[in-house]
């Protein structure tokens, strides 16, 4: 009994190291060098085990959609692969294997899911590679990045790259700004540098610490930060930084704005990309900066004419025009103050953001269904092509019903 007990502890040992090497084995079996690996129901367990990042395309192959982003995936794939924290990408025919698809709620194709150390979290982005790339780095990056040099620090804007704004702190506690890095992770980059030159600081334009400085690179804009650090001052910058001082409005920043509960000052221009476009919207530039409150966007009749009706636009209007939005159902115009004539338009657009906070506007009733109104809609646009769907098919199922009505009444006619 003493030599057989003596024998356990080195048996236990060689079945742990057999199991850890069985494991180790189940999880280099599968290929990381970027292309797309299919999975099922008896191998998606053992890669949620084997890969930290696991992207997963829950399809079927029927779908339309489904077929479209298969070579998104694939051209994503050999990217996210290279990345530092790697994400693998992966395939369920979710059709066939329903058990697995049902386990992890999937209702209609495709779904797409990332798997971080097997937890899943939905991904509702868009499909397109660059932009998957781009929004899959965001969901590995950790919170909050600790920087310890210039070098560091280099690096982490570069990689960052120019889709999202980033917050940099310098010389600010960890601890402060962890929570915020959780909260607008999916919206911008956070690090904290704890060794930095004065070059640096000169780089970002700060001459003391502790020092918060905002980067949007895509909108070349940079602000700095030096407190309070207490209560709402801190979130209500970071709040008001994840947006460009002037937003160019279109589908994709207006639901941006769903997260900020400012109103925002609307200025309507004929061209937004003309010569006195850009002039006017660096004036605006100015006013926003002075005025954090406040949201500050511009949209072009010509590059979105169905947005700018709904504010009572026609083609014979005077342009361009400001009025303040309330992101939703209705605006107010200030008296005298509508439109921006030639001339000093700084001093026009204090006048109007004057009148504005006098209280000498007219509130209004958007036209139409706003876009954000449309947006919130009970019916979504997928209820809405169901809704043609049905009511063409009844239109041509009563079309063949009198098709076939009427060649028996003339044969009854006939006898």
């Amino acid at each position: 009994m003493a030599t057989r007990a003596l024998l356990l502890p080195p048996l236990l040992l060689l079945l742990s190291v057999c199991a850890a090497s069985a494991a180790s084995s189940a999880g280099e079996g599968f290929p990381r060098d970027g292309r797309v690996i299919e999975l099922d129901d008896s191998n998606f367990e053992a890669a949620l085990s084997a890969i930290d990042h696991l992207f997963v395309d829950f399809y079927a192959p029927w779908c339309g959609h489904c077929k479209r982003l298969a070579p998104e995936l694939d051209e994503a794939a050999p990217v996210l692969a290279g990345l530092s924290e790697p994400i693998i990408v992966a395939k369920v025919n979710a059709d066939k294997y329903r058990k697995l698809g049902s386990k992890y709620g999937v209702d209609g194709f495709p779904t797409l899911m990332l798997f971080i150390h097997g937890v899943p979290i939905e991904y509702t982005g868009s499909r397109k590679a660059d932009l998957l790339v781009r929004n899959l780095k965001k969901f590995v990056a950790p919170d909050v990045s600790v920087l310890e040099s210039d070098s560091a620090i280099k690096s982490f804007v570069e990689n960052a790259g120019t889709s999202f704004p980033m917050f940099i702190g310098f010389g600010v506690n960890e601890s402060l700004i962890a929570n915020y890095g959780g909260k607008y992770k999916k919206r911008a980059w956070f690090a904290v540098a704890k060794d930095f030159s004065e070059d640096t600081m000169v780089t970002y334009d700060f001459d003391k610490t502790p020092a918060l400085v905002s980067v949007n690179p895509k909108y070349k804009e940079q602000s700095v930060f030096y407190g309070p650090f207490e209560g709402s001052f801190l979130e209500e910058f970071i709040r008001q930084s994840l947006l460009p001082l002037t937003v160019p409005i279109n589908t994709d920043t207006l639901k941006m704005l769903d997260d900020d509960d400012r109103k925002v000052v609307l200025a309507i221009l004929e061209d937004d990309s003309d010569e006195n476009a850009l002039q006017l919207v660096k004036v605006l530039r100015s006013a926003a900066n002075a005025n954090r409150d406040l949201v500050f966007g511009y949209v072009g009749a010509k590059q979105w004419d169905e947005f700018v009706e709904t504010f009572d636009i026609a083609k014979s209007s005077q342009l361009p025009k400001l009025l303040v939005w309330d992101r939703n159902e209705e605006y107010e115009v200030v008296e005298g103050s509508e439109r921006l004539e030639e001339g000093d338009q700084a001093s026009q657009i204090s006048q109007f953001l004057e009148g504005y906070r006098a209280g000498r506007t007219t509130k209004k009733k958007v036209s139409g269904p706003s876009f954000i109104g449309f947006l919130n809609s009970l019916v979504s646009m997928n209820s809405l092509y169901i809704l043609i769907f049905v009511i063409a098919l009844l239109v041509v199922t009563l079309y063949f019903a009198g098709q076939d009505d009427t060649p028996q009444v003339r044969r009854a006619h006939e006898e």
